[in-house]
């Protein structure tokens, strides 16, 4: 890793701590629909590094909580969609999309 890289990581980092509850779920949730995006995410993408960073900053925030403070934040559509989607086996095709 470059300086350059390890500077702009801190540099977001210490954006992620001024930033408000929604703002931090908000850019959480962005994070998590570009990373589903991507073919085959890996530690070198920008987006799973700040993907991690954001997780941490909200398991800072809320310590001992994990995720659920987000978790509970997220939409009630959506939250039904991620489980189903997790019951869902890889390579199946959701009932909503067989038509």
């Amino acid at each position: 890793m470059t300086g350059f890289a390890i500077v702009q990581e801190r540099a977001f980092a210490a954006a992620l701590e001024e930033m408000t509850d929604d703002e931090l779920f908000n850019l959480m949730r962005d994070l998590e629909m570009r990373g589903e995006a991507l073919d085959r995410p890996s530690p070198a993408d920008e987006i799973f590094a700040k993907l991690v960073l954001t997780e941490s900053a909200i398991e800072r925030r809320f310590p001992g909580q994990m995720l659920r403070p987000y978790k509970d934040w997220l939409p009630r559509p959506e939250r039904s969609k991620r489980r189903a989607d997790a019951r869902q086996p890889a390579g199946h095709a959701s009932a909503g999309g067989l038509h």
